[in-house]
């Protein structure tokens, strides 16, 4: 088990940025193992791991134990992003060695490369280890298992370092036969091995000393209706209980550009950007992170038509990526729309806001990309996060959640039921084709403490609204009712978009119609009831099920959508 930081007074060092608490008791315990060659250090995106980095590589060239110092990055922008980092330590180290050229420079204490680079020249960049007492970095480690032969590469380019300095953002898991090289596991209990570290700074220790932002998670629900390769036309909402091939393919549909579920979404983000820059964040900006590089390109259209400014896209193929990010880092735009780009490592601090359109779902990449949005700059600063309201993405940030609640003691508040955030995953071999009929999207409640909150009738002023997110300041119940609030303002601005059908999808029938009209009323009502009683979305449409029988309201007809709906103001008194 790692070792977890105390609270200390940051300290300075000789070169570079004044250091954090943690990575001076970091640096502090690597010393006190100064024999073992291999260390893994695990901290929380967003914590500072290349500051942590460069001032252990400069304590042992300063004690003469190592010469030189080799980082190996997952991408080429954060190569450049090292080597500017290690200038400003005191550190110079080349950012654009290439494999054709063979010796370091001599004025240059060592080089930053990638993955990819070493994988196709191992036995060059093991050369260059082997010529002097070298320490190498490797900088988000749980890369060298992406491609079948990087481990082995790896393992051949830097079995002759003199240390080994492993990083990661969240600990990993590896199949036993994929194990890789210098990193210490433990066995999962699944059959699989845990990354095991020698030192770790998780969310909670970065949230108590200041470090990261707390972070809001909004769940989006919507009604969700595709066609499949049968001809037949489904229908299911995102936060209904369904089977596991159902969720997956309504999180798909919901996903899909052509829809409603995706402006609605971004006009909500929209409207939290905006209130940031007017109450002290003047720079404030979000990311769409995407599936691929289509999605990426008509969500980019969207966010254009929503918000009248043009995001700035950032793809992986396009040689001015790395530019991009720089220009994005340190600019005014309001978005920026991404794949992976900005996923990990990068550092965009003035980014607070994260819109999830993505399929991704492991618990690393889902810390990987919450973490672009939690740098604190400030303590007036909050995150916020929308999501899908699936099962999947809601049990990853349950346990975020979770986290953020052993440092911040949620205020007094009713009590709700523990939402079920069972971990599911798509069916193996699920390929049926689903064609878009018609997606849409509601405030469905935020996550806190693992609780699923939704909102509740508060006498709130717009100044609350500064205060979304703060620790200890606005009970969860009123987050919950800021975010409602601002939902019914994003549609109004969605209503007039038209986004493009797809291909010879036919238009809905007027019983369609219909349907819709009646759902959303029921949906409506749904959310009257659960701010009155407390209850789960979910939990409440379990028990129309049960009081009205039949499928679940996404595909329920319009008698038994009447039903409900009658029933619904039965309880409300109406």
């Amino acid at each position: 088990m790692g070792v977890l930081a105390a609270p200390l007074s940051a300290s300075p060092t000789p070169h570079g940025p004044r250091l954090r608490a943690w990575q001076s008791v970091a640096l502090a315990r690597y010393h006190e193992v100064a024999r073992r060659r291999d260390y893994l250090v695990t901290a929380t995106p967003g914590a500072g791991k290349t500051t942590f980095a460069l001032a252990l590589a400069r304590s042992l060239v300063d004690a003469k134990i190592i010469d030189r110092v080799i980082v190996v990055a997952p991408t080429d922008h954060l190569r450049t992003q090292w080597a500017e980092a290690a200038d400003a330590a005191g550190l110079p180290l080349d950012g654009a060695l290439t494999n054709a050229t063979g010796a370091v420079r001599p004025d240059l204490r060592g080089y930053v490369t990638t993955y990819a680079q070493v994988a196709a020249k191992p036995a060059l960049h093991a050369a260059r280890t082997g010529a002097k007492r070298t320490l190498v970095i490797l900088d988000e480690v749980h890369h060298a298992g992406d491609g079948l032969s990087w481990g082995d590469a790896v393992a051949t380019a830097f079995d002759l370092a003199a240390r080994r300095l492993c990083l990661t953002g969240t600990p990993f898991r590896t199949r036993p036969d994929e194990r890789i090289p210098f990193v210490r596991y433990a066995e999962d209990g699944e059959g699989g091995l845990r990354s095991e570290a020698d030192y770790t700074y998780g969310y909670r220790e970065a949230l108590r000393d200041g470090v990261v932002r707390p972070v809001v998670f909004a769940a989006y629900t919507g009604t969700t209706r595709w066609r499949n390769s049968a001809g037949e036309v489904i229908a299911a909402s995102l936060s209904e209980p369904s089977t596991r091939k159902l969720e997956a393919t309504a999180w798909r549909t919901a996903l899909n550009p052509a829809g409603k579920w995706v402006p609605h979404v971004i006009a909500a983000m929209d409207e939290r950007i905006s209130h940031l820059r007017e109450s002290g964040m003047p720079d404030a900006a979000g990311l769409v992170l995407a599936s691929d590089q289509d999605d990426a390109r008509a969500y980019a259209d969207i966010v254009t038509q929503v918000t009248g400014e043009a995001p700035v896209v950032i793809l992986s193929d396009d040689p001015k990526a790395s530019e991009k990010i720089t220009a994005f880092t340190h600019g005014t735009q309001r978005m920026a729309v991404c794949v992976r780009m900005v996923s990990e490592g990068v550092d965009v601090p003035r980014a607070a806001c994260l819109a999830w359109m993505t399929s991704y779902r492991t618990p690393l990449f889902f810390a990987q990309g919450v973490g672009r949005v939690v740098r604190a700059r400030g303590n007036h600063e909050s995150a916020t996060v929308f999501l899908p309201a699936v099962r999947p993405l809601l049990a990853l940030a349950a346990e975020l959640e979770d986290e953020r609640n052993h440092v911040i003691p949620p205020p007094a508040q009713q009590s709700d039921e523990l939402l079920d955030v069972e971990r599911v995953e798509p069916e193996p071999g699920e390929t049926d084709r689903a064609e878009l009929v018609d997606a849409d999207a509601s405030f469905a409640h935020i996550l806190h403490g693992g609780r699923a909150v939704v909102a509740a009738p508060e006498d709130l002023t717009p100044e609350d609204e500064d205060y979304l997110g703060l620790p200890g300041i606005l009970s969860p119940e009123q987050m919950a009712s800021l975010l409602a609030r601002r939902d019914s303002h994003a549609r109004s601005r969605v209503a007039g978009l038209t986004p493009s059908a797809p291909e010879d999808s036919p238009p809905p029938t007027s019983s369609w119609r219909a349907g819709a009209e009646l759902r959303r009323e029921v949906n409506r009502l749904v959310g009257i009831y659960a701010a009155r009683t407390g209850a789960p979305h979910g939990q409440i449409h379990a028990q129309l099920r049960r009081d009205v029988p039949g499928p679940a309201s996404a595909a329920a007809s319009a008698e038994v959508l009447e039903l409900r709906r009658d029933r619904l103001m039965q309880l409300l008194g109406g």
